[in-house]
């Protein structure tokens, strides 16, 4: 994935305001680990972009991005830092999971965006 917001959106398809790539099969693998018996799915991206110089795990998404697995769809994200489970949590929960696996010199900076969207 590209991107992952602080609710526990992923963005697969769209960066800085162009289309990247379709969907593949990504929300049919998703949701066929939900459906599967003892199923998980698990979400993989860096933290970082462009040199340690962009979070990947985003507040909000730019305006018009699409995405691609809604939230109630996410069960596992994974990135260098560690790996959260996001299924049946609050958005709280998700925000304060997500921040916990981004890269520590932005985690800061995204509490305070939770804050700002009152996830907090």
């Amino acid at each position: 994935i590209l991107q992952v917001d602080l609710l526990g959106q992923c963005n697969a398809e769209f960066l800085e305001g162009r289309q990247y790539s379709g969907t593949g099969g990504q929300l049919d693998f998703v949701r066929g680990a939900y459906d599967s018996p003892e199923g998980k799915s698990i979400l993989v991206l860096y933290s970082t972009a462009k040199n340690e110089e962009v979070s990947r795990i985003v507040g909000q998404f730019p305006a018009g991005t699409m995405v691609t697995t809604p939230r109630n769809d996410v069960h596992y994200i994974a990135t260098e830092y560690g790996i959260v489970n996001l299924k049946g949590k609050s958005t709280r929960e998700r925000a304060l999971a997500l921040i916990s696996i981004a890269h520590p010199k932005f985690r800061d900076e995204l509490m305070r965006e939770a804050e700002n969207m009152s996830l907090m």
